[in-house]
């Protein structure tokens, strides 16, 4: 593995002094110390991409993992963060800037990334001040390196490509005990179904077609590490799952603790019959009994996939937390297309305990009851006053989630319609 502290920077470097009040502020222009310079500006951090990829649509997961960060640094008071792939290294930029991150490795396997990387972080803090270091190497050779020095981290975060799950155990086994990871799928098609012999290999889920996949997606990633974990005597929880269109991209906070679960393991099968619309959760006791309540005789109905994670994708109480300080940040409200407290309410809307996996489609529903589609906030006030609790989904806009059964979904779309 090649690391690097360099010693030299730009003549017209200055250190940034960070914010007293913990406020994300501006940085300065950078002057680039390589020949392939592309500024970007991303939370008014103006930074240089050079000829790494790097995704405009990306920076709301990457605002995700700064409030995380930042919430683990003001509750524990200490921040020492991996950025496993970490390209042009705006991750590993806004830990140290706005996390205020004790200490950041920012790794890459690509060399020729480093003048890049080297420019961006030094704008933030000088190499001598120890603040971060560079390195290029694979992910789980650093990882590995770094379990053998016993140097271990609070935040890791791989933000991998395609649907590589093999840096799982290593990054267990790197994390501090109650510490986070950050991880990451890009497998739209594995989630869609298309590829249950690839899934079942990358992720240990027998994966088919179903209408709520994208959800499919990040149960799947759950699931998987949730099973790595295990074997190693860890358990993890879910803080927040986010799903976003490009790429697909599916990303997963999860903190990293010794044990059991507490509250049991949500590590089932899911049935879904295409002849009713009716979804179920199958324990393994069950497998060899399944069959939907509708009685359906229709032959392959019912379609099955796991084993993967079936309990809640967020956790209400972190999300608050994050959106508290997004809201102290002036992150909140801004307009923007991709608006991170309209995604936040979302999230914690999801949250609620009475909503199952999965979501319904408005179009799946008005087919099935064959009808117009009703308007959402029409549909969704029906389900309430009928008793079922519903929210809207933060992976589609046409969608909810509810404890409604389809055929109740069914009647009051009619009603609506009727009415």
């Amino acid at each position: 593995m090649l690391s690097l502290f360099p010693t030299t920077l730009s003549s017209s470097f200055h250190p940034k002094t960070l914010n007293p009040n913990h406020k994300p502020s501006n940085l300065r222009s950078l002057t680039a110390i390589h020949s392939n310079s592309h500024h970007e500006t991303e939370r008014n951090f103006k930074f240089d991409t050079g000829n790494t990829f790097f995704r405009h649509e990306s920076a709301t997961g990457r605002d995700l993992a700064v409030l995380a960060a930042t919430l683990h640094k003001k509750s524990t008071g200490n921040l020492r963060v991996l950025d496993a792939m970490c390209g042009c290294g705006i991750r590993s930029l806004r830990y140290l800037a706005e996390a205020e991150a004790d200490f950041v490795l920012a790794n890459d396997a690509n060399e020729e990334c480093n003048g890049v990387i080297v420019s961006n972080l030094s704008s933030v803090s000088s190499a001598g001040e120890g603040r971060w270091k560079v390195s290029h190497a694979v992910a789980n050779r650093v990882l590995a390196e770094k379990y053998v020095e016993r140097e271990f981290f609070d935040f890791i975060d791989v933000d991998s490509f395609g649907s590589d799950s093999s840096f799982f155990r290593m990054v267990f086994d790197t994390v501090k005990i109650g510490g986070l990871i950050y991880v990451t799928s890009t497998d739209g098609f594995s989630s869609g179904g298309h590829r249950p012999d690839h899934s079942l290999a990358a992720y240990g889920a027998y994966i088919q077609p179903l209408p709520y996949s994208n959800e499919i997606g990040l149960r799947m990633l759950i699931g998987g590490a949730m099973r790595e974990a295990s074997v190693l005597g860890y358990h993890v929880s879910p803080l927040f799952s986010y799903y976003s269109y490009h790429g697909p991209v599916f990303r997963v906070l999860l903190r990293v603790n010794r044990g059991k679960p507490p509250h049991g393991i949500h590590y089932r099968f899911i049935g879904y019959c295409e002849s009713c619309g009716h979804s179920q959760a199958i324990s393994w006791v069950k497998l060899g009994q399944i069959k939907c309540p509708c009685g359906s005789d229709v032959p392959d109905s019912l379609v099955v996939c796991g084993p993967l994670w079936t309990g809640p994708l967020h956790c209400a109480s972190y999300l608050t937390e994050m959106r508290t300080l997004a809201g102290e940040w002036g992150w909140s409200g801004d307009g923007t297309k991709n608006d991170l407290d309209k995604l936040l309410n979302r999230m914690i809307d999801e949250s609620d305990p009475n909503l199952p996996f999965g979501y319904i489609q408005l179009d799946e529903i008005a087919s099935r009851a064959k009808v117009n589609s009703p308007r959402m906030v029409t549909l969704m006030s029906a389900i309430q006053q009928n008793g079922y609790t519903v929210s809207r989904s933060h992976i589609s806009n046409n969608a909810i989630k509810t404890n409604c059964p389809m055929s109740e979904c069914i009647r009051i779309t009619k009603e609506i319609q009727n009415a």
